[in-house]
Formats: C-alpha cells, structure tokens, sequence
C-alpha cells in the first residue's frame, strides 16, 4: 500500500511473482501522484481486490495461475457498470505477443514489458489513467500481423463507420497500420493538435474507449485488411 495527495490515481498490481508484483508496487508507490491499494497473485484474486478495493488503474500479468490474465480482465471490465470500471495495463512480454489480440478485444488500454524501466512503468500508468491507450506502433504491428493469419474475411465496412468524415476514415486506418499521431500528421500534411482532433472525434462516434480499440475495431468491419495500403 502507499500513501499519496488527494486524487491520486489508485492501482492496483496483479502479478504470480511476487519480486516483479513487489517491484512494480515500489516504484508507483514512490510516485505523489500514483496509489497502490493493493496487490493480486492470480487473475481470480485480481477480480476480487478489484472489486473490493475500485482502483483506477489495474496492471495485469497476462498468464497467472487459477485465472489468466485475460479472463481477469473481462470479468473486471464486464462484470461492473461504466462509471466503475478500471482501465487495465497488460503486462507483458515480447514472447507473449500473441494475446495481444485477446487483450484488446477484453477491454485492455494498452501493454508495458515487463522488464520496462522505472521511468517507463510510471509513464505507461499516467498514460492509461490520463484516458489514452499505450499501443506502441510496434505492438500494433504485431498485432496486424495476428489478423494476417485469421481466415480472410472479405467484407466491406460495417455501417456505423458511415458516421465517419472522410478525413476521419483516412486517421482511422492509418491508427490500424500502426502509425502515432505524428507520424499521421506527417502523412496527411497537418497539424499534429489537428491528428488528435480527428483521434477524438473518432472514438466519441465509434463509442470507442481509447485507441487501442479503434485498431480492433478497423479490423474487425473491415475497413481495413492486413496485407492492405
């Protein structure tokens, strides 16, 4: 547990071993602004602290015994109403890749490595608590590369992408492809304040929680396929 300032943003960290749970805890718990209220050794007992303790934040290890991470996370994320729910930092390694997909589909904001720095781990937390997804191009990439092996499905986009403006279809698969806000802005020769813009108009009219789920979903309607420019 960790003392902090009013508001701080409340965590919760979900891991089988408990060097990397406690290391984990010890750097967020350093933070002014970050709280950990409590620590889980499996998927099982990361769904009742949470339910328990209402963090902010849970950072969850993908493969731990009794419940995996995965199945934690969509029993978190769809056992409780809107308001309540966290938002949910895989923890993760490049071996593991192939949940990505699985991650993101269960609601997870986003992945951090598991052998990431101090500075990184607290950056990745702040990131998630502050509404965004941490999906670095990289692990968007792979997980263009997990569609690549899905059965091909040929289909044109699905109707509530027609909300979309043009200019926001053409943000919309460049995000899919991997691409960050600037390097958006570079393609399409506009502002990078402009690139976030259209990134929120996006999510607002999709319903979409954050970016990690505007790739799945420019996937899944079709709207884009892999292999596709």
């Amino acid at each position: 547990m960790s003392a902090a300032g009013p508001g701080a943003t409340r965590c919760l960290v979900a891991d089988d071993q408990a060097m990397v749970r406690e290391g984990f805890a010890a750097v967020l718990a350093a933070q002014p602004d970050l709280q950990v209220v409590g620590q889980a050794a499996d998927g099982a007992e990361a769904v009742a602290r949470t339910r328990q303790l209402s963090p902010d934040i849970v950072l969850m290890d993908v493969r731990m015994p009794v419940m995996n991470g995965l199945q934690a996370t969509r029993e978190i994320l769809y056992g409780a109403a809107e308001q309540q729910r966290p938002r949910v930092l895989m923890l993760t390694t490049f071996d593991l890749d192939d949940y990505v997909y699985e991650a993101l589909r269960a609601g997870a904001s986003g992945f951090l490595l598991k052998d990431a720095t101090a500075a990184e781990l607290v950056h990745a937390v702040r990131v998630i608590a502050g509404g965004e997804a941490l999906l670095a191009p990289s692990v968007t990439r792979r997980l263009i590369a997990d569609f690549a092996r899905l059965p091909r499905q040929d289909q044109p986009p699905a109707p509530e992408l027609g909300v979309l403006t043009r200019r926001e279809t053409e943000v919309l698969r460049l995000i899919a492809r991997g691409l960050s806000n600037t390097e958006i802005s570079s393609a399409l020769v506009i502002a990078e304040q402009t690139t976030k813009t259209y990134v929120g108009r996006i999510l607002a009219k999709l319903d979409l929680r954050d970016r990690a789920q505007a790739v799945v979903a420019a996937y899944e309607t079709g709207l884009v396929t892999p292999g596709s420019r």
